[in-house]
């Protein structure tokens, strides 16, 4: 069974920026395509009636997100990003706005109630009004919260810092304070070109550069230590083979004799299957003397 969608699955851009500049007239201010998307920066004034036209005339039914971009070099620092969605033509826009810090924004949440909730996060996070939302509070930070995150002067470390005391038994706000002053991190390994003399580098640049090496050194020999000729001429000196009875010295090369045991008198003469067994010291008796004991003692 094969089911039929009135919108296709990617829709096609062609034609689509045309026709909506020339919709909006004079309340767009600059329009492009870009990445496969439209981009439409629109007044400020006119972003109601610009966006309830693209609801209403041109499909783009549903309000998919509102986002905020500082740029602190531009005297309207703030871009209010609106991104639409059309449900029926399968197709997304982008339009745009600019705002200063005291420069309120009008509300849309007459067309899309949703918008309440996301005016509220790019207000906590960027500081930019909205003039006739019913409920312009901070959504993400905490109570008190100083400053907006996303700005692009907010300190990294924040103002404050939160932690629990256990003296107060409770969670307190203390103003930040560093153990050594912020650096700046360039994030370049250093071996990848750092713009930097790393320390105990600048030693490197007095040192004059060591000479090429003309040859490899090379062991192929055991005699070839690599210790000097002293350890050379040890271990060249030939080894002597280990006897029975004894082991061989490396240092002379000769055997080192080990004792034999003396068979006790009336034992038995030691074979294969039975071999010797090694005198024991005999006690000491009346007279004092020593010697080996007796069988069976």
């Amino acid at each position: 069974m094969t089911v039929l969608h009135s919108a296709p699955r990617f829709a096609s851009s062609e034609g689509v920026l045309d026709a909506l500049t020339s919709a909006l007239g004079q309340n767009v201010l600059a329009a492009r395509e870009e990445y496969g998307e439209i981009v439409i920066t629109v007044a400020r004034d006119s972003i109601v009636e610009t966006l309830r036209m693209l609801r209403d005339e041109h499909d783009y039914q549903q309000l998919m997100e509102i986002a905020g971009v500082d740029y602190p070099a531009r005297a309207e620092r703030f871009e209010v990003v609106y991104m639409l969605l059309s449900l029926t033509k399968n197709h997304r826009i982008i339009v745009k706005l600019s705002a200063a810090e005291e420069t309120p924004v009008p509300t849309v949440t007459d067309l899309w109630p949703v918008a309440g909730w996301l005016e509220r996060e790019v207000f906590d996070m960027y500081g930019v009004l909205f003039a006739g939302n019913p409920d312009l509070r901070r959504i993400l930070t905490d109570y008190g919260f100083e400053g907006h995150p996303f700005r692009k002067d907010f300190p990294l470390t924040g103002y404050v810092e939160l932690r629990y005391s256990e003296e107060d038994k409770r969670v307190v706000y203390e103003p930040v304070q560093l153990a050594q002053d912020l650096r700046s991190f360039d994030f370049l390994s250093p071996w990848e070109g750092a713009d930097y003399v790393l320390p105990g580098d600048e030693k490197a640049a007095q040192a004059p550069p060591p000479p090429p090496v003309a040859q490899a050194k090379t062991t192929d020999k055991p005699a070839q230590t690599g210790g000097g000729a002293p350890a050379d001429a040890v271990a060249a000196k030939p080894v002597a083979p280990s006897t029975a009875g004894g082991s061989a010295n490396p240092g002379q090369g000769q055997p080192v004799p080990q004792p034999t045991a003396t068979p006790e008198p009336g034992a038995p003469k030691p074979t294969e299957d039975r071999p010797a067994r090694k005198p024991r010291a005999r006690k000491a008796g009346k007279e004092g003397g020593t010697g080996p004991a007796p069988e069976g003692s």
